[in-house]
């Protein structure tokens, strides 16, 4: 599968570093509770219902907060359009914010019976990481598949981390191995921090009889941060709960992101190469996830639902002052 190289000048071959090496080194994680004695009481329907509900609440708080944030009615799918996905109704909250706030795109997606999905991108006038929050309810063998990441805005190289949590330095990267330590250190300094890792690790502590999803893609890896959790657990009430919290969790520490000032774009930053980042980062994570809901929901379904929840990706979006 072709994709875009997110390094400016360096490129390498993934083949070389392990992807289980990637995997097992995620920083600073923690056991997952294999319980399988686990009682099955959520249904789909009421899994997703209490879901979704959790997840308009948490956009409408996003919206009264920044009031730039405005919807885009030609890009959103209410009940009366009438979409189907996997043969159930599905619904897209579209937004963007082109002004200060410098969203690019805020997708909220959902899927009766089936999903509730959180996607935010920002624009080049700020670092604040961009958001995934994502369940899919399997009603065939009741189970949940969850995701959650604040995705770094800038390149650091997570997915050449080894084993022993090392990363290649200026003998196999040159120069840019300082660029690339750099951007990792200002991830976790300001928003990967002790609290947002103890969040991240309470939470993986939460559910019931989790497992790691399968390994990650190339195309994955070079779009997921380094605290990124992907899990499949068994649909219990105590799970979706569990994911019910850590979202709602999430989307606050993100609005809190947006609001501080110092994450804002600095005068004189390279306004234009973050852009240039961005829209790379976009058609990759577009390119990652296309698999994912066509194997969840079937190809034709898949690519719809992956096209309009990745939000446009050739729009010439750099916000105002630019």
């Amino acid at each position: 599968m072709k994709y875009c190289s997110l390094a400016p000048t360096v490129v390498i071959a993934l083949s070389a570093f392990s992807v289980d090496a990637f995997v097992a080194n995620q920083r600073r994680s923690v056991a997952f509770n294999r319980d399988t004695q686990v009682p099955l009481r959520a249904t789909p329907t009421d899994a997703i219902a209490a879901l979704e509900s959790s997840q308009i609440e948490s956009v409408n708080s996003i919206a009264a907060s920044i009031p730039d944030l405005g919807l885009k009615p030609d890009l959103s799918w209410t009940s009366a359009d009438g979409v189907s996905i996997g043969g159930n109704a599905a619904t897209l909250d579209a937004r963007d914010a082109p002004g200060p706030a410098n969203i690019a795109w805020l997708g909220s997606v959902c899927i009766a019976n089936s999903m509730s999905s959180l996607t935010i991108f920002n624009g080049p006038l700020t670092i604040v990481p961009h958001l995934l929050s994502r369940c899919v309810v399997h009603a065939d063998t009741n189970t949940m598949s969850f995701n959650l990441d604040f995705r770094p805005r800038g390149y650091g190289a997570y997915e050449m981390v080894d084993a022993a949590g090392n990363y290649p330095g200026p003998e196999t990267l040159g120069r840019d191995a300082f660029t690339y330590s750099g951007n990792r250190k200002e991830y976790e300094e300001k928003f990967g921090t002790e609290e947002v890792v103890a969040f991240m690790q309470s939470t993986m502590a939460s559910f019931e009889g989790a497992a790691a999803a399968a390994p990650p893609t190339e195309l994955e890896m070079l779009t997921k941060g380094p605290l990124a959790i992907s899990v499949t657990m068994p649909l219990t009430d105590g799970n979706v709960a569990a994911v019910k919290a850590a979202r709602e969790k999430a989307a606050q520490y993100w609005l809190g992101w947006a609001l501080e000032d110092s994450h804002a774009h600095r005068p004189g930053a390279p306004v234009n190469s973050q852009y240039v980042y961005d829209s790379k980062y976009r058609q990759n994570a577009y390119s990652a996830l296309l698999p994912v809901y066509s194997s969840f929901f079937g190809a034709a379904d898949g690519a719809k639902l992956t096209a309009a929840e990745s939000g446009p990706l050739d729009e010439g979006y750099v916000g105002g002052g630019s």
